[in-house]
């Protein structure tokens, strides 16, 4: 019926099997951005949240995520991942907290999803951390940001 490799012959969602491809080096690299008040990005900065450490939370709640990704994403892969960082930056004068998450791993298909969960998870965790001083925070972004290995080789954002 169609060529879509997510989809069955009577065009029904179907988890992809990737048995026949090759186990390549995976990596991915995605992106979130947290918009807040200059005062509250300069909360988060000098840790003087409500909740505590609000980047180690991000950043322990992304990797958690991004090891949970098979079970949150209906047709993911559960992937063996070898690495996953989350990594903030700050710009208190903008207003933003700036999430970037990095997968690994070594299978038969990419951790896209894996890195953009990650980003994502830890945005959210942003916005929980610091609601009790600003409910108007937005995650503006998450966006993939890099990949490399398997078949399509290497890709990268303008």
């Amino acid at each position: 019926m169609t060529d879509l490799s997510h989809l069955d012959e009577h065009g029904n969602a179907r988890m992809v099997d990737v048995s026949a491809k090759a186990v390549t080096n995976r990596r991915a690299v995605a992106r979130a951005v947290v918009t807040m008040s200059s005062a509250t990005a300069a909360a988060v900065a000098a840790g003087d949240a409500p909740k505590g450490d609000v980047l180690g939370t991000a950043r322990l709640a992304g990797i958690g995520a991004a090891k949970r990704t098979g079970e949150l994403i209906p047709l993911c892969h559960p992937l063996p991942l070898t690495f996953v960082d989350v990594r903030a930056e700050i710009d208190a004068d903008a207003g933003t907290v700036t999430l970037t998450a990095e997968a690994r791993t070594t299978a038969q298909t990419g951790v896209e999803m894996e890195a953009m969960t990650a980003a994502a998870v830890a945005a959210l965790t942003v916005y929980d951390m610091v609601k009790a001083l600003e409910r108007g925070v937005v995650i503006t972004e998450v966006a993939l940001l890099e990949k490399s290995g398997g078949r399509s080789g290497e890709w990268r954002r303008d």
